[in-house]
């Protein structure tokens, strides 16, 4: 092949190929880079909200530190331009070396550290930095092999970086997250990433480098490779073992539905735990509390047809099913992987009294908001069995727009409950269910039922703050009990209630007096335009 040499002032490049291809090659590893780049980002926002919560929060901390590291790689750049193939070159290596193990080196700090908050940043600030030094490198080499005005190589710059971005944020939710999963797509990633850095230095740049140069980036990239691929190799083992550190040795199933990670441990229906995204959802030896005091004062009226929204696991549905009056139970669950475990495993299916097996029983597979806006109607009971109000992806699920929905789907005199998280604990989040319940013209009656909670639940326990302290709260499980209309609904419970196991007339009617106990008043509704929930400290 003939070198195709390009005079430039401050400079000569000699080049393998036409200028023309040379300036394609420039851009398509532009492509790939800002496609890893984008994989990286979208990687280290999931992981993060799945181990930290608050998705809006880690998007915004990652994003915003990302943004701001780029500003700082792009002037630290200019100090490299003298050098741009090796500079390149070498910035590539280390940002598939660094974006490719984030994933692996955020849930290790999660599993055996507990804390993964300061590696978040540490790797959004890298990334970003070797992210922010590339555009200006990419440039100074663009021109090199084939020189334009500046203005039309700055728009094949971003077009080419832009359209890269487009693939890979559409790659991460479609193709890489469902069937590689969050490590090792990231490590396949970062083999990309360097891959492609490093092929369009040492080979279309290969003249601009000096021997020590070339063999010092064949070496870089031949160890980032070996190494990614060692951790891609190993990712499996891995994982069962951070997994081991997380939840014990006790793990029976583990699974990544496409809605969240499903994992059970305990080796029978005794010592069950649920855990849904790391957070633990059911304990066997309390979960029977928590569910009592959910259903049953529901229960006190008319309750032949009722619905559960959530509650895929089945145990709602089981005190649901101790009434023989109850003609019929709709189960709305999102994530069908929890219905499946439900009928399927052992020790759960236990646990519920095989619920599913009951012929009463509808399980559908939608989302709650999008199925009461499709018009169904009519219900007696409404169970409201759904993630922490706190979580970001669950907020609409608490809003007053919601509740709306959900008074529509009542039958005249019908009752709705709420779990509206531990109002000893989170009681600005557990007063704006509440009010959000009001603002929608629903009447409520609160309550909160047993001592401290042991992590069962929706959401995980926070710390008491000095303001509960004085107001006297027990934690517990907090609950709204409400109906349409202007009247609050009664507290009770039904003549043709089962015999329960923690619950009685007198435990309810300390419940409403411990909540009101702690009311806080002036609490603004949550609405889909103007969320209000939040991690309280």
């Amino acid at each position: 092949m003939i070198d195709q040499q390009v005079s430039l002032r401050g400079g000569t490049a000699r080049i393998p190929v036409r200028p023309r291809t040379g300036r394609f090659l420039v851009l398509a590893a532009v492509f790939v880079c800002a496609a890893c780049g984008l994989v990286y980002e979208l990687e280290m926002v999931a992981l993060a909200s799945y181990l930290i919560g608050d998705s809006v929060t880690q998007a915004s901390v990652v994003l915003s530190v990302m943004v701001f590291a780029m500003g700082i790689g792009s002037l630290v750049a200019k100090r490299l331009r003298r050098r741009a193939a090796v500079g390149f070159g070498l910035i590539e290596a280390g940002l598939a070396l660094i974006g490719g193990s984030s994933a692996l080196v955020l849930y290790a700090s999660f599993a055996w550290i507990g804390e993964s908050r300061c590696a978040l940043v540490g790797f959004s600030l890298a990334i970003g930095i070797l992210i922010g030094a590339e555009i200006p490198l990419l440039m100074t080499l663009i021109q090199r092999v084939d020189r334009q005005d500046a203005g039309g190589t700055v728009a094949d710059l971003f077009a080419a970086d832009y359209v890269g971005a487009l693939v890979g944020g559409l790659a991460f939710p479609f193709l890489l997250l469902p069937f590689l999963g969050q490590l090792t797509g990231a490590l396949l990633t970062g083999m990309g990433n360097a891959a492609a850095g490093g092929a369009l230095v040492l080979w279309v740049f290969r003249r601009d480098l000096t021997p020590r140069s070339r063999w010092l980036l064949i070496l870089v990239n031949v160890s980032v490779i070996a190494l990614l691929a060692t951790a891609t190799v190993l990712a499996d083992d891995f994982e069962r073992a951070a997994r081991r550190a997380v939840y014990g040795d006790g793990v029976r199933v583990a699974l990544r539905t496409e809605v969240q990670e499903v994992v059970l441990t305990g080796a029978g229906r005794g010592s069950l735990d649920l855990y849904l995204d790391g957070r633990l959802r059911v304990s066997a030896h309390d979960e029977y509390r928590y569910h009592e005091a959910l259903v049953h004062p529901a229960m006190y009226g008319r309750h032949a047809r009722v619905l559960i929204l959530g509650g895929g696991d089945g145990l709602a549905a089981r005190e649901v099913l101790r009434y023989p009056d109850v003609r019929s139970v709709t189960v709305v669950e999102i994530d069908p992987g929890v219905t499946r475990l439900a009928r399927t495993d052992p020790a759960l299916s236990a646990l519920n009294a095989h619920a599913y097996r009951d012929p009463r029983l509808t399980a559908v597979t939608a989302d709650a908001f999008a199925w009461l806006r499709s018009g169904h109607g009519g219900f007696d009971v409404v169970i409201s069995d759904l993630p922490d109000p706190g979580s970001t992806a669950s907020t609409k699920l608490y809003s007053a727009e919601f509740y709306g929905l959900i008074a529509e789907a009542l039958a005249p005199g019908g009752r709705l409950v709420v779990h509206g998280g531990p109002p000893g604990t989170r009681p600005r989040t557990f007063w704006t269910v509440e009010a959000s319940m009001r603002a929608a013209g629903l009447s409520t009656r609160p309550y909160c039922v047993g001592g401290r909670p042991t992590g069962f639940g929706p959401g995980p326990d926070h710390a008491r703050d000095g303001a509960n302290d004085r107001a006297r709260v027990p934690d517990g499980w907090g609950f709204v009990l409400a109906r349409p209309g202007p009247r609050a609904p009664a507290l009770g419970l039904s003549a043709r209630a089962p015999e329960l196991r923690s619950l009685t007339e007198e435990v309810l009617a300390a419940a409403a007096r411990d909540a009101e106990r702690g009311r806080l008043p002036g609490q603004a509704p949550s609405t889909l335009v103007h969320p209000r929930y939040w991690e309280e400290p």
